[in-house]
């Protein structure tokens, strides 16, 4: 759980967290100026990693995976604290790693019209179309979004990528699936419903503005890199 100022839901997701199948819950505060740490701990979750500073979206996610793989997690997913989406899907999710079809799930809030049911603002969902279009077009891929936040992997495909070589920000996500596909791995996708409330983490317009443009060069690096027309470190050193 890459935590930053949740407060306000940790409970609410904690909640539904389907115990019976989950072994270990790590939480991440990206130095909070709330109570997420203390209400944590009142939760009894037992690995609480707290940043000194913050490190970013993407900089949490690397600390989240460290510390699952050192925990020898067979299957990891990545749910995040503001209740914007439900925990309730893990047990899909991770069925699909476990019977071996499938080495990474998305929960995906396009299939089934889940995002704008859930109250996605229009230009936010307008603007994941065109991007997810031009992404699929330039990657050679056929995904509904690249920018759910709900995933979930299996041991080996964050043992085999490199993903400690990504950005530290919100293009992060972009990058390890760009990762993911270069190491030659397939995604599956599962239908998601999503909230989107005052409490939901979200980032502004001029945010999602770079985070476009960064998509975008990513989907540039994973296509000159597949053609050998170019190197870029995200892609070397991958056990491939």
């Amino acid at each position: 759980m890459p935590a930053y100022n949740a407060e306000k839901t940790l409970r609410a997701t904690y909640a539904e967290i389907p115990f019976d199948i989950v072994d270990e819950v790590i939480l991440v505060d990206d130095a909070s100026s709330d109570r997420t740490v203390e209400i944590a701990y009142e939760l009894g979750i037992r690995h609480i990693i707290r940043h000194q500073r913050n490190l970013g979206y993407g900089g949490n996610q690397k600390t989240c995976y460290d510390k699952a793989l050192e925990l020898q997690a067979d299957f990891i997913v990545m749910l995040h604290p503001d209740y914007q989406y439900t925990p309730r899907l893990i047990p899909a999710m991770v069925s699909l790693l476990a019977s071996g079809l499938y080495p990474v799930v998305l929960g995906s809030r396009i299939l089934g019209n889940g995002a704008l049911k859930g109250g996605m603002p229009l230009y936010k969902y307008i603007f994941n179309r065109m991007l997810t279009f031009m992404q699929n077009f330039i990657m050679g891929k056929k995904l509904s979004e690249y920018h759910t936040g709900y995933r979930s992997y299996t041991r080996q495909v964050l043992l085999n990528i490199n993903y400690h070589a990504n950005s530290n920000d919100f293009i992060f996500d972009n990058q390890i699936l760009a990762q993911i596909f270069m190491a030659g791995y397939e995604i599956a996708e599962i239908t998601c419903p999503t909230k989107y409330f005052e409490d939901a983490s979200s980032i502004n317009f001029a945010r999602s503005i770079k985070y476009g443009f960064g998509v975008i060069k990513t989907s540039l690096q994973y296509r000159f890199h597949k053609w050998k027309l170019a190197k870029y470190s995200i892609f070397l050193n991958q056990n491939l």
